[in-house]
């Protein structure tokens, strides 16, 4: 008898875990979702996290290399791990962007710096496989799709400029497919374009409409892999439809968006943006909102919501101030124009430490209202190949989030930056300094470490939570004793105060909230009142960050 209690006890207690772990998705799933108040995580695939120490060598890449110059092990498992353990929802993060993982050049290549291995991504020697060091197909499935459920999109990273380099091991493509120089000068239109980004990196000939065969290597390739009939057909099925010429960049987008209808993925970040004719891009849009089309249409059950596929690109050196038009000098162009959703915005970083926040607030503002309404910029304090950095030594980590995390736009936290991941580290040379493995030793042991990453969470739930935060309309209410400022995106009403003194503090919020209203401080989860146009917040922090009960 007792076990048959059990037994009912146990089944009842599961089905009450289920009807709560169904609840908390379908609440994910229905809070609303725009891109241009996204709170975005970018990693590096190899550096995050190794959830399969099996897969750490492919391809005899054994050679000792520089520092950081070489595989870590980190992959698409370990991502799908913390996704499982609610590290990203913790910090409130709503969408993934992962370095490229198609299969890199198996070589190694040293340019003075020691051997490097193209454990970033960046180095494709087959866009239609994924590189087995970074995982297998299924991986990527289960990976998208335990995202999904939890209220969590995906980016993959989209290379079109150029192939991996030339090593012993990874054959230069064919001259009607890559041009190997001159090296781009950089200043102007056309030598920004039709040029290699660096010596021996093969350049896409992306202008050509030439019907071209594919490169003997992938034939060979293909061949030895048992799939080579398949991805003909596919090919020859992809040239039918599109009408588009055998051309080196229909190839590549063909590829590109296959990830798109297999895998259901949300968007792609686009490298190398401006070294590459506009009209690319235009072209990328359609066959990117086509694949997105048909994924949706064939996946009506794992379709998110109703947002279309994301595009932002990477237009090196474009800042907000440019508005749409990115200036090479001799030209301007629009790369908003039937192509990007939002361009990655390497401004803030300079805003954040030349003006005060209140003026960064209203700048981002008035252009995100205003000459860009409709389309967004992706701020972003640290990156991947950015070696100036906002804090580069790690002494302002609390004002890096407040400066990310509360400026309108989309934000991108990069690996690190809510655990002051360090990012000098010693012996390495150029951006290897900005790619060391993960500190996941600190974020479980080290209190000023776990201090930093309550404040990132706290930042990063609530700008989750509130599309006002990045999307809304901004509007100052004072600037004395610190800065208090609302956020309104239709029915979404937020009112924030930084900088302010810790202890009791009065906050004017009657532009926002009616008189008898219950308010949350997020940040010291502390309910208040609405009384006479104000409420009274007594906390031991200097930032509120206010919400409807």
């Amino acid at each position: 008898m007792k076990n048959i209690i059990f037994i009912i006890s146990l089944m009842v207690l599961i089905s009450c875990q289920e009807k709560k772990s169904t609840k908390t998705i379908a609440k994910m799933e229905t809070k609303e979702f725009v891109w241009e108040a996204a709170n975005i995580y970018f990693l590096l695939t190899d550096r995050f996290n190794n959830g399969d120490t099996t897969n750490d060598v492919n391809f005899d890449r054994t050679k000792e290399t520089g520092k950081l110059r070489g595989f870590e092990g980190g992959d698409l498992k370990g991502i799908t791990q913390k996704i499982k353990e609610g590290y990203f929802t913790d910090l409130g993060i709503n969408a993934i962007w992962m370095t490229p993982i198609v299969e890199q050049i198996h070589g190694s290549t040293d340019e003075g710096t020691g051997n490097s291995y193209g454990f970033h991504g960046y180095w494709a020697k087959d866009w239609t496989k994924i590189d087995p060091n970074f995982g297998t197909k299924e991986d990527l499935k289960e990976l998208v799709a335990v995202a999904h459920k939890n209220g969590i999109r995906i980016l993959l990273d989209a290379v079109i400029n150029h192939t991996g380099p030339v090593t012993e091991k990874d054959p230069v493509w064919p001259s009607d497919w890559v041009r190997t120089g001159p090296q781009c000068a950089y200043n102007n239109y056309e030598n920004t374009i039709t040029c290699t980004l660096v010596k021996n990196l093969p350049d896409i000939k992306t202008e050509s409409n030439e019907n071209i065969a594919l490169p003997p290597q992938l034939v060979e390739k293909w061949k030895a892999e048992g799939r080579y009939e398949q991805e003909v057909k596919e090919l020859d099925e992809f040239f039918a439809r599109t009408g588009h010429p055998r051309a080196p960049r229909f190839y590549i987008m063909k590829w590109l968006t296959d990830y798109i209808t297999e895998f259901g993925i949300d968007g792609y970040r686009v490298d190398t943006v401006k070294h590459t004719e506009e009209f690319v891009w235009q072209e990328f849009k359609q066959e990117c909102d086509f694949a997105f089309a048909e994924y949706k249409k064939n996946n009506a059950d794992k379709v998110v919501d109703n947002n279309d596929f994301y595009l932002v690109g990477e237009v090196y050196n474009y800042g907000i101030s440019a508005k749409k038009a990115f200036n090479f000098g001799n030209k301007k162009v629009n790369y908003f124009d039937k192509a990007f959703n939002s361009l990655i915005n390497f401004e803030i970083k300079w805003n954040a430490k030349q003006m005060a926040e209140k003026d960064v607030f209203e700048k981002y503002d008035s252009i995100l209202q205003n000459d860009l309404k409709g389309y967004g910029v992706l701020n972003y304090m640290t990156s991947h190949d950015d070696g100036q950095p906002f804090d580069k030594e790690r002494k302002m980590p609390y004002k890096t989030a407040t400066m990310l995390l509360l400026t309108p736009g989309t934000s991108q936290v990069y690996y690190g930056d809510e655990s002051a991941r360090p990012l000098i580290i010693e012996g390495t040379a150029g951006d290897a300094t900005l790619r060391s493995f993960m500190n996941w030793d600190a974020i479980n042991a080290d209190v000023e470490t776990q201090k930093i990453m309550k404040h990132w969470q706290k930042l990063g739930q609530f700008r989750a939570n509130h599309t006002a935060v990045g999307a809304g309309k901004h509007q100052l209410i004072s600037d004395e004793n610190g800065l208090v400022f609302s956020r309104i995106r239709n029915s979404d009403k937020i009112v924030a105060g930084i900088n302010l003194s810790k202890g009791k503090k009065e906050i004017n919020v009657s532009n926002v909230f009616e008189n008898g209203v219950v308010l949350n401080d997020f940040y010291s989860n502390q309910e208040v009142n609405v009384v006479d146009g104000k409420v009274t917040v007594n906390s031991e922090f200097d930032i509120v960050l206010l919400e409807k009960k």
